[in-house]
């Protein structure tokens, strides 16, 4: 038993589940969906954690949580924002994170799509051709690592386009130059508010007509089209809308379930932060459809979702907090230290509801571990047994 506090400050016990789920691993690829988990970096404990300085990271434990997303079939989505792109993961580091993922992809054969933006670029950021330039830089680097590239949404692209004709401008630009076909990411505001507007218009249907005009006009250069609205009904519409072979990821941590599972239109694919805590559960969900179950991908994965809203409540970006905690609960890593001192922005209340509701999935291979490592979390604050 454990004492767990509340938002109002009170404790309550709770007596955890006690028995993990039993999900042998199995990297044989699915069939029925493309599937991608953006993985979280795991921080140097002794490096330093103080905001805007230069992430410092534990290589061998961030390579090793890759492994075991691998190992169950996962794809891995790379300097993804769960990775702290931008909020802490400094360019350099996060090139560097990208070869080095990259070569541990060859070496098991997993999927990897990896992150290219403008985050090299600094405010006032200068001009739309500084912005493309930045990013031919960055998908240069993604594909000279033979990987796929996700085109991220640009805070400075944001800051500086007038009108929608300067975004046709610039992801024509970029599109033309690519040597394979790259994935189109749209993260909303809730994820990023400087990223309000995108494409041109703050009108979300709008915008997605300013999007798919785009893929429209450069056919064989969009793989696919990543959706991070949360907001089911919008890229559902989207998605019966994209052109013949071009793919919907869905980036919706809320709705998952029924995206992926789709309808008689047509289904999302996926690449999905909430994938890193729920590896083994999702991909053991994934292959109940591959068999043509899609009962049981619901019956496993619904229940999810609670945890899921619980880690992405507002503010929405702090998200990785959460996510971070849970994979030094499971075992994944030896601390809960994150660069940039993002451990620190959600409330231990928060944190212990994280816990309860992943315990109650199963998600911990050794509870007791998870149990004791969250005692030792609340006592650092005050709450003793």
């Amino acid at each position: 038993m454990i004492r767990l506090p509340d938002a109002s400050g009170a404790l309550r016990p709770y007596t955890p589940r006690g028995r993990p789920l039993a999900l042998a691993p199995s990297a044989e690829p699915f069939v029925s969906r493309r599937v991608y988990a953006a993985a979280h970096v795991v921080a140097d404990p002794f490096g330093d954690t103080t905001p805007g300085a230069p992430a410092a990271l534990d290589w061998d434990a961030t390579l090793a949580f890759r492994r075991h997303l691998w190992a169950h079939g996962l794809g891995v989505a790379e300097a993804m924002d769960t990775a702290q792109r931008g909020a802490g993961l400094d360019p350099r580091t996060a090139a560097g994170l990208i070869r080095r993922t990259a070569a541990e992809a060859r070496a098991v054969g997993g999927a990897l799509v990896c992150g290219a933006g403008t985050d090299q670029l600094a405010a006032p950021y200068g001009t739309l051709k500084d912005v493309t330039a930045a990013y031919a830089e960055q998908l240069a680097a993604v594909e000279a690592v033979g990987a796929r590239a996700v085109v991220l949404g640009s805070r400075a692209l944001a800051a500086l386009a007038r009108d929608a004709d300067d975004y046709r401008t610039v992801y024509g630009t970029l599109l033309r130059q690519t040597s394979a076909p790259v994935i189109l990411h749209w993260l909303g505001e809730m994820f990023d508010p400087a990223l309000a507007g995108y494409w041109g218009s703050t009108d979300p249907d709008a915008a997605a007509d300013i999007l798919l005009g785009i893929v429209a006009e450069h056919p064989g250069k969009v793989e696919g089209v990543k959706v991070s609205l949360l907001d089911a009904r919008r890229e559902t519409a989207l998605r019966r809308r994209l052109p013949a072979g071009v793919r919907c990821y869905t980036g919706d941590d809320f709705h998952y379930p029924q995206l992926v599972a789709g309808d008689a239109d047509g289904h999302s694919d996926a690449l999905l932060g909430v994938l890193d805590p729920l590896g083994p559960l999702a991909a053991h969900a994934v292959r109940a459809l591959d068999a043509g179950d899609r009962r049981r991908f619901r019956a496993l994965l619904d229940p999810t979702v609670a945890l899921a809203r619980h880690l992405f409540a507002p503010p929405t970006h702090a998200y990785k907090t959460g996510i971070v905690l849970l994979a030094w609960l499971a075992g994944h890593q030896e601390h809960f230290t994150m660069v940039g001192g993002a451990h620190a922005a959600r409330s231990l209340p928060h944190l212990a509801r994280a816990y309860e509701l992943a315990d109650g999935l199963g998600l911990f291979p050794d509870p007791e571990r998870a149990e004791e490592r969250m005692a030792r979390l609340l006592a650092v604050h005050g709450v003793l047994p």
